[in-house]
């Protein structure tokens, strides 16, 4: 298949990242097939993008018909079977193997033989859910940063039986969204998150160890920006990210690589288990109201 080719993409999953997806697919001019299956998780992912695309109108980096003509691509449906028509079907569904391994079966029993899978996961192997598809040949990683419509970089990701004609296809897919894309072996938490996790999860030790002689959240976060330049500090990082994406992370770096520097940190497990996942729950290292 040819990028000329795809008239249709679907989008499996309407939380943050999937919303963000469907928004740049758009963008880029094909209409989105965007599928949950709780209506209540369409409607907020609807009311996102409008917000997000209001946004980009006061902005001035889109006009009010280019914002209205984005929306009318996007499709919310409930069916998982309307993925037939799809030529491509990026899945965004939770970090969670056995949920992602499901869904790939179903979309290789619905889907035509041609059509291309992805999945946007940050963590699981592109090659597991290659050997759930039945078709492992055109199963990709097509990791999108968050948040999707700002950050750049994606990481397109060759699990063992990924043919070169799907990572090409991959490639200019992420080049029409105008990202860039950076291409990775199939290996545990690929490159950023790799990277990324264990810097997030150290923070985390060590609020656990000095917050009760006064090391705060906005102190270790302060260091870190001003410090190494970075343009959010690790434990915003990890409230935008959601603590419950940060633990399934990590969880999966520990099991695959078996190397203890992984570990999850213990006030990060607690901080899930209170239902503290950081912005989208309003309350992790740091507090939100309503508007974030």
């Amino acid at each position: 298949m040819k990028i000329d080719d795809i008239k249709q993409v679907g989008v499996v999953g309407a939380g943050q990242m999937g919303t963000g997806i469907a928004q740049v697919l758009a963008t880029a001019g094909w209409t989105v097939l965007l599928v949950d299956v709780a209506d209540a998780a369409l409607d907020q992912a609807l009311r996102r993008l409008r917000a997000g695309l209001d946004k980009a109108v006061e902005k001035g980096t889109l006009s009010r018909n280019q914002a209205g003509g984005i929306m009318s691509l996007i499709r919310p449906i409930t069916q998982l079977a309307r993925l037939r028509q799809a030529d491509v079907v990026v899945e965004a569904v939770p970090e969670d193997l056995g949920m992602k391994t499901q869904v790939f079966a179903q979309l290789d029993r619905l889907c035509p033989p041609r059509t291309v899978l992805a999945s946007n996961t940050s963590s699981i192997a592109i090659t597991k859910l290659g050997s759930a598809s039945g078709r492992a040949d055109r199963v990709v990683g097509l990791h999108f940063m968050n948040p999707v419509p700002v950050m750049r970089l994606v990481e397109v990701v060759k699990g063992i039986e990924t043919s070169d004609e799907t990572v090409q296809l991959a490639l200019d897919i992420v080049t029409r969204l105008g990202k860039t894309p950076v291409v990775c072996p199939d290996t545990p938490g690929f490159i950023v998150n790799r990277v990324l996790m264990p810097m997030i999860n150290e923070a985390i030790f060590l609020f656990e160890e000095t917050g009760n002689r006064g090391l705060t959240p906005e102190s270790i976060d302060l260091a870190m920006t001003e410090g190494t330049n970075q343009p959010v500090g690790p434990l915003a990082l990890a409230d935008r990210i959601g603590l419950d994406t940060v633990l399934a992370i990590l969880n999966v770096l520990h099991e695959d690589l078996g190397d203890p520097k992984f570990r999850a940190c213990p006030l990060l497990r607690k901080y899930v288990e209170a239902g503290w996942l950081g912005r989208k729950t309003g309350r992790g290292f740091y507090s939100y109201e309503a508007r974030g």
